[in-house]
């Protein structure tokens, strides 16, 4: 049994306004957090990342720190996954349900229409899977790279160098087309059955069966996760965000960046098909992607929010793996 977490010394317990907004002088206030992060080990430095006792802005020191170190969480030949039992879960909401939530985020310009690709609110029956407790990493991403030459590079990597104080933060700004490719050569190095996550899959993972609104629960709370509204506005080392877990323990489901499925956009039964911006763009078979990221607002960070792909950073996509069970 691993022992309960302790503050190191060297580390304050937060006060009650550590946790304000991030963005504006977030990186003035980590300042402090990292000159004391550096005087702490590797293995005190896994402790504190994902602490519920401390800070975020703490959190977010101790995940920059490891990344320069080398961050043991993260492995690109073996990561870290969560299994999903079997189980019949609610997909999606009602219409009453999509008039609640436009108007909740109307003052954002959201759109009825966007909200009713989630309707008609329907039960599916999910195989067990697993599903990956972080999104995938620039470290991991490197491998690939620099495994296969013709691997698409990420757009995020500036003038496409590899962004080694970034290691242990989500990639984005790729196709998903090279996330499928990531998941494929991954499959092929490991033998292993590595894919993308199916909606279905990634929306049970996101709200533990029980068709909550977001991954900790029904109420919008901006401190639980990386979006636009109290974030660094700029994507952060994986799984910070403690309480914003998913009820599965699966992190930054709710920020961060928004991540492909293997799903192109289809209606859901019943429902007719929605003729928005991403249909202009890509056409009715787009591919869609989930949860939230730090460029983006509170409303995309919904478990149910069908989304997708915009060729820009300000969208900032990216994926997690999943696994087929034999």
């Amino acid at each position: 049994m691993t022992a309960p977490f302790v503050l190191p010394p060297t580390i304050a317990p937060p006060e009650p306004e550590a946790d304000l907004a991030l963005s504006g002088g977030h990186l003035e206030a980590l300042q402090g957090s990292l000159r004391l992060a550096t005087q702490l080990s590797v293995r005190e430095l896994v402790q504190l990342v994902e602490s519920p006792v401390a800070a975020v802005l703490e959190r977010h020191a101790a995940g920059l720190v490891l990344a320069l170190l080398g961050d043991p969480r993260i492995d690109a030949g073996s990561p870290a996954m969560i299994d999903i039992a079997s189980a019949e879960v609610p997909i999606g909401i009602s219409e009453a349900t999509a008039e609640e939530v436009t108007a909740q985020w109307s003052f954002l310009g959201v759109q009825k229409a966007w909200i009713m690709k989630e309707v008609p609110r329907h039960t599916v029956r999910v195989q067990g899977f697993r599903i990956a407790r972080y999104p995938v990493t620039n470290a991991e991403y490197l491998r690939y790279v620099l495994d296969d030459p013709s691997a698409e590079r990420p757009t995020c990597w500036a003038h496409g160098v590899y962004p080694i104080a970034a290691s242990n933060q989500p990639v984005y700004a790729l196709s998903p087309g090279a996330a499928d490719c990531y998941a494929r050569w991954l499959s092929e190095k490991t033998g292993r059955m590595f894919r993308l996550p199916t909606e279905v899959e990634w929306e049970y993972a996101a709200t533990g069966g029980d068709g909550r609104q977001f991954p900790w629960g029904e109420s919008w709370d901006s401190h639980r996760a990386n979006t636009a509204e109290s974030g660094p506005l700029t994507t952060t080392p994986v799984g910070i965000y403690v309480e914003g877990d998913s009820p599965f323990g699966v992190a930054d489901m709710g920020g961060n960046v928004e991540e492909y499925v293997s799903d192109p956009y289809r209606p859901y039964p019943g429902a007719a098909v929605v003729h928005d911006d991403l249909v202009d763009l890509h056409g009715e078979n787009y591919r869609v992607a989930r949860g939230g990221s730090y460029a983006r607002h509170g409303d995309l960070a919904r478990c149910q929010r069908r989304h997708g792909w915009y060729p820009s950073q300000h969208f900032a996509m990216g994926f997690r793996l999943a696994e087929t069970v034999a």
